[in-house]
């Protein structure tokens, strides 16, 4: 099955609030592989590649766990790699 991936950045006060750690926790619900890390500008950036559908209820959960913190989503899709991303991260 055919596998999307996407950058999305999340602005808003969406570090210090255990974003990294939600999105991480969140993975583990979805078949999705991929990585967050907090920006020097103060947004955060997460990677994810899944089956398109996957990807979209992921993304979605995570702006609603992390609704009242997000100011601004901006997403972009990304070309998959060779090799399919594993796991989930937080990197620094």
């Amino acid at each position: 099955m055919p596998r999307d991936r996407r950058r999305v950045w999340f602005s808003g006060r969406v570090q210090g609030v255990g974003f990294r750690y939600t999105c991480q926790t969140l993975a583990r619900g979805f078949d999705v592989a991929g990585w967050v890390r907090n920006l020097p500008d103060g947004r955060v950036e997460l990677v994810a590649e899944a089956d398109p559908t996957e990807l979209d209820a992921f993304l979605t959960a995570v702006q609603q766990a992390m609704s009242p913190f997000i100011a601004d989503v901006v997403a972009q899709p990304e070309p998959t790699g060779a090799r399919p991303m594993t796991g989930f991260s937080i990197r620094p």
